[in-house]
C-alpha cells in the first residue's frame, strides 16, 4: 500500500542510523526513501515515528536501490506494537481510499 500521508520512521543497522519516509507499507514489508545503503541479507531495526504511538520491528534488506532507498522485509513486530502497526496500515488504508484523484501529501511543495 502506498503512504499517502507522511510516514516516518526512524532505522539502525550495525552503526548506520537514519530517519526515512515510508513510500509503502504491507504487513509483510515496506520500501522506504534513504539515501544510505546496506546489502540485501543485512537486518535492521525499524522504529516507527506515527500517531499510534510506538511501534517497534526487525526487518531484513530484501533490495537496495543507492541513493533512493531499501526494501525490507518485515521479519518481527514486538508484541505490545502488532495492534498498533495494524491501526497503522487501517489509517493507511482510509487515506488511500480519501485520496484517490487526489495528489499524494508528500507531492505538495
Amino acid at each position: 500500500m502506498e503512504a499517502f500521508v507522511n510516514v516516518y520512521l526512524f532505522w539502525r543497522s550495525d552503526g548506520r542510523e537514519d530517519v526515512a519516509m515510508v513510500k509503502n507499507l504491507s504487513f509483510s514489508g515496506l520500501f522506504i526513501e534513504t539515501e544510505k545503503s546496506k546489502d540485501p541479507g543485512d537486518t535492521v531495526e525499524l522504529y516507527f515515528l506515527v500517531q499510534e504511538g510506538q511501534i517497534r520491528a526487525d526487518a531484513v534488506v530484501r533490495r537496495a536501490k543507492p541513493g533512493h532507498g531499501l526494501g525490507l522485509r518485515l521479519m518481527a513486530v514486538h508484541n505490545n506494537d502488532r495492534r498498533r502497526l495494524a491501526e497503522l496500515m487501517k489509517r493507511l488504508r482510509r487515506g488511500a481510499r480519501d485520496a484517490e484523484g487526489s495528489i499524494p501529501l508528500r507531492n505538495i511543495a
